[in-house]
C-alpha cells in the first residue's frame, strides 16, 4: 500500500504521460482517422486536468474531482467563444492551442465528460483501492 505522497507521485506520473501522448496525437501525423484524430486529443485534454486535479489534491473523493474536472473543461471550451486580438494571436501559437485550443465544438462536451467519467472511475478501482488515506 502507498500513502498520500506515492499516490500524489502516481498521479503526475498519469497526467505527464497523458499529456505526452495527447501531445503526439495532436502534433505527430501518425493516420488516424478524422474522428479519432479530432476527438481523441480532446478525450486525452480531459483526462489530464482529471489527472492533474487529482495530483494536486490526492485526498479529494473521484467524483469532487471528476466534478471539478468537468468545470475546467467546460470553461476552457465556451472560453473558446471569446475572441479579442490578444486572445486570437494567442490561439496561434503552440502554447495557445495546447491550452486553449482555437475552435468550440458542442460535441466536444462529450468527449471531455466521457473521458472524465473513465478517468474517475479508474482512479476509484485501480488507483485508490490499492492506497491507503
Amino acid at each position: 500500500m502507498i500513502g498520500e505522497k506515492g499516490r500524489r507521485g502516481a498521479y503526475l506520473l498519469i497526467a505527464v504521460v497523458t499529456m505526452a501522448l495527447g501531445l503526439v496525437w495532436r502534433f505527430v501525423w501518425v493516420g488516424l482517422p478524422p474522428v479519432l484524430y479530432k476527438y481523441g486529443g480532446s478525450v486525452l485534454w480531459a483526462a489530464m486536468i482529471y489527472w492533474l486535479a487529482a495530483a494536486v489534491s490526492p485526498r479529494t473523493r473521484p467524483v469532487r474531482l471528476a466534478l471539478v474536472a468537468a468545470a475546467i473543461a467546460t470553461v476552457v471550451e465556451l472560453f473558446k467563444l471569446v475572441h479579442s486580438p490578444g486572445i486570437d494571436a494567442f490561439r496561434l501559437t503552440f502554447a495557445g492551442k495546447v491550452l486553449l485550443g482555437k475552435f468550440f465544438y458542442w460535441s466536444d462536451f462529450v468527449a471531455y465528460y466521457a473521458a472524465i467519467v473513465v478517468a474517475c472511475w479508474t482512479d476509484g478501482l485501480a488507483i485508490r483501492r490499492n492506497t491507503r488515506r
